[in-house]
């Protein structure tokens, strides 16, 4: 797939029906609700909820303000954060992902309500009472049910970490950042399938295992994503050794990434295991990470086919409706490969955001 200038309205009217449906979709039967002990119900499939979802949900539309200066997005951003904030939510990994938004809006308009909530969170992630950490202090995946006692999941990265190392710059907390280089350290150590480049879904410090070793697609364009995202951030020198390492990671995933890619321009839910089925929400993941690395120099220019190659994957699942399709719904550790074939496919906030993402970044190439 190549682009040209006469593209840019096109992709631009895809993510407006990619945000129209995002802060439309709507759970009919319940079935994806999640039911808390304390009563409580929380909607990750609309977009009136606070989860991981919606924090994916925000950094795909800021993405597209930050190209655009879009004042729809801005606006959908602006009237989420002034719903949910006031009214707050359980601290947990999932429920930090929106604070990396929060950051770029208090960045432009340094509002005090704003700082002192970014501040709250962030040194709760940092305090020993605060999120629980496992051994050799990773961040424990701590989530509204479930506490994942002594686990790394590779989803923390993107919705914790990046939040944590984005705020550090903010703020002026070089201690935040180091965390966060840290924590990226602790999690390639656990997580990294030196045989792959890939990274399995997670690390149990209790049993000393990779569960499934499952090499799950969504998971791992996690990390295609926040890689570039915080060396972006970090902006390091050529030579810096932090920058070297998290590279040469990237490089390792990005190469099994391209010999493994369907002629659709999508991944196997299970990137190694063609029995499983093709998800896009993944696919559009893989698409802005390797996108942006080669647009920031951090991967050779080869991969920008790939990367294109799932865009038209990703806008081939676009339907009338502007829902991407071919999304898998959220999905919690697995103790069985089974276990993510499995996993219903549904339309959810992250796969639309996650579509803005990919097109947002294929609009430096018009």
């Amino acid at each position: 797939m190549t682009l040209a200038t006469r593209d840019r309205p096109r992709l631009e009217g895809l993510i407006e029906r990619l945000m129209d449906n995002l802060v439309s979709i709507e759970d009919t039967t319940g079935e994806f609700l999640l039911h808390l002990d304390d009563g409580r119900v929380i909607d990750t499939k609309g977009w009136n909820g606070w989860e991981w979802t919606h924090g994916i949900g925000l950094f795909g539309m800021w993405r597209y303000v930050e190209q655009t200066g879009n004042d729809k997005a801005l606006g959908i951003i602006h009237q989420w954060f002034a719903d949910h904030l006031p009214r707050g939510t359980t601290k947990n990994i999932n429920t930090m992902s929106p604070f990396l938004t929060l950051s770029y809006l208090y960045e432009r308009d340094p509002r005090v309500e704003w700082r002192a909530v970014i501040e709250e969170w962030a040194d709760w992630l940092m305090a020993p009472d605060g999120l629980p950490k496992t051994e050799e202090g990773g961040f424990q995946h701590i989530v509204y049910n479930d506490e994942n006692r002594g686990e790394l999941w590779d989803d923390t990265l993107m919705m914790s970490v990046l939040p944590l190392a984005r705020i550090g710059l903010l703020l002026d907390r070089p201690d935040y950042v180091e965390e966060a280089k840290r924590q990226f350290l602790i999690h390639i150590k656990y997580l990294f399938d030196t045989q792959s480049g890939l990274w399995f879904h997670g690390w149990d410090f209790t049993g000393r295992h990779n569960f499934a070793r499952a090499l799950w697609a969504r998971g791992n364009c996690w990390i295609t994503i926040a890689i570039p995202e915080l060396l972006d951030m970090l902006d390091l020198p050529a030579g810096d050794a932090f920058r070297g390492f998290l590279i040469d990671t990237l490089a390792a995933q990005a190469r099994t990434l391209a010999a493994t890619q369907h002629d659709s321009g999508l991944w196997h839910t299970l990137v190694v295991d063609p029995t499983s089925y093709l998800e896009a929400s993944a696919a559009a993941g893989f698409a802005y990470g390797l996108l942006k690395a080669v647009r920031l120099g951090f991967l050779p220019a080869d991969y920008e086919a790939v990367g294109m190659k799932a865009v038209q994957g990703v806008i081939d699942h676009i339907n009338e409706a502007g829902e991407l399709t071919q999304v898998s719904f959220g999905t919690a550790m697995g103790d069985s490969l089974q276990f993510y074939k499995d996993i219903a496919l549904t339309s959810m906030p992250y796969g639309q955001s996650l579509a803005i993402c990919a097109l947002a970044e294929a609009l430096h190439r018009t």
